[in-house]
């Protein structure tokens, strides 16, 4: 006698399939949409957030040099660090992190100069006239002496009419090496600002 066979039933959400696995839910049309715009909207966050960023960094930076070349440009000064080999040769060896650094070189067959200027620390200070060689740091220096000539303000617009206390010391040595000028005025007694001109003749 044959056993009539029942029918098998139809698949049903979360069941078993053939090869063991549970099958998944088929995914409801809204859900399947907001989960794309999910995604989309957190690629665009992850990739245009960083890119906005780094666009309003770049113009800010682009501007702030716009500015420093615009008031410098009047004095002949250029915003900006002398190279390695002018800080060398000249023995101007600005402290590191100073700001508002800005220089001119001038060059003919019998002199050459260079102007610079520096906001710095009073260890930095300290730093940079010791390794300029007056052996004495801060101490070395004088009040009310502006030792930089009135032929040397002019080249690059320097007035040293602002309030003080201004000082200054001149370090002269025998040729080729670098005889410097220096003026520090302390206004702000944390961060002095430091006007130097060093001239070598060959």
């Amino acid at each position: 006698m044959t056993v009539p066979r029942q029918p098998s039933s139809p698949d049903l959400p979360g069941r078993s399939g053939p090869d063991g696995e549970r099958q998944r839910p088929p995914e409801d049309r809204r859900h399947m949409i907001r989960r794309r715009w999910l995604t989309a909207t957190t690629i665009v966050l992850l990739i245009g957030v960083p890119a906005v960023y780094l666009l309003i960094s770049a113009n800010q930076s682009r501007n702030s040099g716009r500015d420093k070349e615009k008031k410098y440009s009047a004095t002949g000064l250029t915003a900006g660090w002398p190279s390695k080999v002018q800080r060398r040769l000249y023995d101007v060896p600005i402290p590191p992190y100073s700001e508002e650094v800005a220089y001119y070189e001038t060059n003919n067959w019998r002199t050459s100069r260079l102007y610079v200027q520096f906001l710095t620390s009073n260890e930095g200070l300290d730093k940079f006239l010791k390794q300029t060689g007056t052996g004495k740091g801060t101490g070395a220096l004088k009040a009310d002496d502006i030792t930089i000539s009135k032929r040397d303000r002019n080249v690059v617009g320097w007035e040293f009419t602002d309030p003080g206390p201004w000082l200054g010391l001149s370090h002269e040595m025998k040729n080729p090496t670098p005889t410097q000028d220096i003026v520090v005025n302390r206004s702000d007694p944390h961060h002095p600002m430091v006007y130097v001109v060093s001239t070598t003749t060959p």
